[in-house]
């Protein structure tokens, strides 16, 4: 009786949230959800020249082409993120997104050779990021169905549900590469729960509580453990650091999301309404 009141009480402090921050929640979420592509397009125009001979001498392609893709880079990553912050375009600004993600796995492929490109934590993390672009396109189709709001639809099962079911398990991904497989008690226990509420997230079972729930902890471990303002800039871990927090805060967007719109119509949440 005592942990159903608990979980009662905090399912109403998750409502109570929404309640008070449904305005702004959804725009917190999208300047959280493209901030690793803003920082990383504002760092080539102002390393521009590095990171063109760099891409030079790593692919030995010549001026042209370094330029090339740098610039596309620098382009379709600001302005993927000015459309989607002024909420114009955004399913084009999505599908941009995407392909700068692919882009970029391109060129660690072709940079470190193999190696980098199917590593088991950098994967996760890029579908994870991929998720949270994949939720952000179900809001956009959402937003679009709502201005025809008379015709009549063809019903939940949407291409909009599916999307917002595979972002949920997507995003759930980047918590498994902040798991710690060591006998530690504080890690166990971390696991454990994270583990459950990864599970709650993907499937759809008491979404909002458990979403707002890794957003707190994401947030307590991004900046606890990608600290890079500490760090000298000159050092190579300020770089590696600075990577991990923006892409964190990009997940992070990506789970306010799902606390903002819901898990969709594929969730066990819809279906214990249908019961």
């Amino acid at each position: 009786m005592a942990r159903e009141d608990l979980m009662s009480s905090a399912e109403d402090a998750a409502d109570q949230f929404l309640r008070v921050t449904k305005q702004y929640l959804p725009h917190v979420a999208h300047l959280c959800l493209i901030s690793t592509f803003l920082e990383d397009g504002i760092r080539m125009w102002f390393q521009w020249s590095e990171q063109r001979d760099y891409i030079q001498a790593t692919w030995s392609c010549g001026y042209f082409l370094a330029s090339s893709f740098v610039l596309i880079n620098l382009i379709g990553q600001i302005g993927g993120c000015v459309l989607v912050l002024s909420r114009n375009l955004v399913q084009y600004a999505c599908f941009g997104l995407f392909g700068i993600i692919a882009l970029q796995r391109i060129s660690v492929f072709q940079t470190v050779a193999y190696r980098i490109l199917w590593d088991l934590k950098f994967l996760m993390r890029n579908l994870a990021l991929g998720g949270g672009l994949l939720l952000l396109l179900a809001e956009s189709r959402s937003e679009g169905k709502s201005m025809f709001a008379g015709v009549p639809s063809m019903g939940e099962s949407s291409p909009k549900q599916y999307m917002q079911l595979g972002g949920r398990v997507l995003l759930v991904l980047m918590f498994m590469t902040l798991l710690h497989f060591d006998s530690s008690f504080f890690s166990i226990l971390q696991n454990m729960v994270g583990t459950a509420l990864m599970v709650l997230v993907a499937v759809g079972l008491k979404t909002k509580l458990a979403a707002l729930t890794l957003v707190l902890w994401l947030l307590a471990i991004n900046v606890y453990f990608n600290a890079f303002w500490t760090v000298p800039a000159y050092k190579p871990m300020h770089d590696f650091l600075k990577y991990d927090f923006f892409q964190t805060t990009s997940v992070i967007g990506g789970l306010l999301l799902v606390v903002a719109l819901g898990p969709g119509g594929v969730s066990m949440d819809e279906k214990k309404k249908e019961w």
